[in-house]
């Protein structure tokens, strides 16, 4: 799904734009599994006109509703009610640090989870403002529920997997044709690389880019393989690294750079399947445009990572990409398969 700007969210308000009311089935699910406890506290994320900070509110807990579109967050507060705080919050784009609490009993997102571009990251913050036994609960379409045409705004079962992976304790209910997942324990990962297969026979050459944009977050695409990657590829013949690394950037994900900016860190060889592979390490800081998705047959999503979150990934990473990585970010990933390391001196 694209994300919105919030001018768009605005104007899908401004217009009378509404989404699925909060249904009985939601509301009795909710007191079962995350009734309020004494002074518990709540971040509603994209609450939009704050129908579920206001059931909340009722029902005991003291909740901050957060969203980016104003004319949402001013007709929200319009419709009265106590024990809620409206705040406008990006919450990809603004600092966590101006929430009003440091953390919570629970945290919602409902019908929101699928506009979310950088989940990976966004859930890393999450799980960090949830108190000791807190919960988040997503309420989110299926992908198995929902007409094709509605396909951006709901999720598939490996979205889902992918939310539900590092809980102690992740349960999941029907509600009324939504799944409302409650998701508490946030469980420390190991880093664990893999594979894609066996690749077709070819002289395995090729670049790993390290893009970081301008505070520190890397790129990594969700493959189609089920595994985290840098964008990167093979050289064409004749090409250097650093021209195969900006090419390969621009067809991946649209990100345009200049080969003369993209500065080749080390050349790395390990092996697979028995054959020779040759990767250069290559970093790019400055570029022009937005990710996307130009390749579906490849990249499911792209999305900006936190380095320090990488040896927690919930889900492998590519193998030649924890190499590269390791170059820029040396010992970041901790037991990583043994590769050949050849740095590349500056000047």
């Amino acid at each position: 799904m694209a994300q919105l700007k919030p001018e768009e969210w605005d104007a899908h308000y401004a217009r009378g734009g509404r989404f699925r009311p909060l249904g009985p089935a939601e509301r009795r699910l909710l007191a079962e599994h995350v009734p309020a406890p004494a002074g518990g506290r709540c971040l509603d994320v994209g609450c939009g006109l704050g129908e579920l900070a206001r059931h909340l509110a009722g029902s005991g807990y003291r909740v901050d509703a957060v969203d980016r579109s104003a004319v949402a967050l001013a007709e929200a507060r319009g419709a009265g009610g106590t024990g809620v705080t409206y705040l406008r919050l990006d919450i990809e784009r603004d600092s966590l640090d101006r929430l009003p609490h440091a953390a919570y009993d629970l945290i919602t997102v409902r019908l929101g989870w699928a506009f979310v571009r950088d989940r990976t990251r966004v859930l890393g913050r999450l799980r960090e403002r949830l108190r000791p036994g807190g919960a988040l609960c997503v309420i989110t379409p299926v992908v198995d529920a929902v007409p094709e045409r509605e396909r951006g705004v709901a999720l598939d079962e490996e979205e889902i997997g992918s939310l539900c992976a590092g809980w102690e304790s992740a349960g999941r209910y029907d509600a009324d044709g939504l799944a409302l997942l409650v998701l508490r324990g946030p469980a420390p990962a190991e880093l664990v690389c893999a594979g894609k297969g066996r690749p077709a026979p070819h002289a395995l050459t090729g670049a790993g880019v390290v893009v970081t944009d301008a505070v520190g977050r890397v790129l990594l695409g969700w493959s189609v393989r089920g595994v985290w990657e840098l964008p990167g590829g093979k050289n064409e013949p004749g090409e250097d690294f650093a021209a195969a690394a900006v090419r390969e950037l621009e067809e991946e994900t649209s990100l345009q750079a200049d080969p003369a900016g993209a500065r080749v860190r080390a050349i790395l060889m390990d092996s697979v399947d028995g054959m020779p592979r040759v990767t250069a390490a290559v970093q790019v800081t400055a570029f022009t445009g937005e990710p996307a998705v130009t390749e579906p047959r490849l990249i499911r999503r792209w999305e900006w990572h936190e380095p320090a979150d990488l040896p927690r990934l919930t889900q492998p990473l590519f193998t030649p990409s924890a190499h590269v990585l390791d170059t820029v970010w040396p010992g970041l990933l901790p037991g990583l398969p043994p590769v050949h390391r050849y740095p590349v001196a500056e000047g």
